[in-house]
């Protein structure tokens, strides 16, 4: 009988720890993550549901052994919600470590320099993962740059960051400007860098072009900036085809060919650097500009010279069939 009660005790005291070693297993082994597998906590959500949401979405095998496994082993910090990357055989003492201490999955959204705030609009509508709609923004109010949001996010938060941007770097770039330079507040600033942005793709150039229209301003020439024609036409979309004549003669609030001084609003979403470049011109003589062939300008001082340049990407566009 001794020998009897031993072997039993023997097998009870295997059975639990089989049992043990099963229940722990259940824990810090592989859950059901095969591949890596983005999943999303519901705002509000409580840790019983979202059990039942691995379980239904096959990433756990059961919501109530998960449950009670995180009541003994897993902490008891609260949950967060967002969207969390779960990786390939991630354990259930991981799935719930990643909602209590991980990163949410962050995703990203380019506003590039000179994008016109239609295009903003459009780009931020076309955002499957953003929520809630918008109005075009304030052109010249967004800041090119790129912006993280999270899935679920409403457009009108990943906006108003975007102007937050803008304004903040405003705040902190005017203050450092040149002396005497051709605006006098921080919109005109906007305004003439918004010309600066889509009158060049140079970056190297971007503070000789500020110079020149600087120069053109202080002196109340026109602007005579062919962006500003196309403005009022698209809103700053691609116009596709060439300038005509009768629109070059357009008079309204932007056209800078039939009117002297600054256009009466931005003609783009201008970046940092052309910003900054209006607000620290290169100092230059120069009043003119043609393009020049090698997608920059060439610059001159007087009208004779400027004829000139103009000759000369005439001859280039001919060369190259364009005209």
């Amino acid at each position: 009988m001794k020998k009897a009660g031993c072997l039993l005790a023997g097998v009870l005291s295997l059975a639990l720890a089989i049992g043990a070693i099963w229940f722990l297993s259940g824990w810090w082994g592989s859950a059901e993550v095969e591949e890596d597998t983005s999943f999303i906590v519901p705002s509000g959500a409580s840790l019983t549901s979202v059990a039942e949401k691995l379980a239904d979405e096959g990433l756990i095998s059961d919501a109530d052994g998960f449950l009670l496994r995180a009541k003994i082993f897993g902490s008891s910090d609260p949950i967060m919600a967002g969207e969390f990357l779960l990786p390939a055989g991630a354990s259930n003492a991981a799935i719930l470590d990643t909602f209590q201490h991980g990163e949410v999955i962050r995703r990203f959204v380019t506003i590039p320099e000179g994008l016109p705030s239609i295009l903003v609009h459009e780009r931020l509508m076309a955002e499957e993962h953003l929520t809630g709609e918008i109005p075009v923004p304030v052109e010249g109010s967004v800041l090119p740059d790129t912006y993280d949001f999270e899935r679920g996010e409403a457009r009108s938060a990943v906006l108003a960051r975007m102007q937050a941007a803008m304004q903040n770097y405003l705040a902190e770039a005017w203050p450092k400007r040149a002396p005497d330079i051709a605006v006098d507040n921080v919109r005109d600033a906007v305004i003439l860098a918004s010309i600066v942005e889509k009158e060049t793709g140079k970056a190297s150039e971007r503070r000789m072009v500020a110079g020149l229209y600087s120069n053109r301003v202080k002196d109340g020439m026109l602007l005579q900036a062919d962006p500003t024609i196309i403005y009022p036409i698209t809103k700053g979309k691609p116009l596709g085809r060439r300038i005509r004549q009768s629109e070059i003669a357009a008079i309204n609030d932007y056209n800078t060919y039939t009117m002297v001084g600054l256009p009466k609003g931005p003609i783009t979403n201008p970046g940092r650097e052309a910003i900054a470049a209006v607000l620290d011109p290169a100092e230059t003589s120069a009043r003119y500009m043609v393009a020049d062939g090698t997608g920059g300008h060439a610059f001159a001082e007087t009208l004779e010279e400027h004829n000139r340049n103009v000759a000369e990407w005439f001859e280039i566009r001919r060369e190259r069939g364009e005209m």
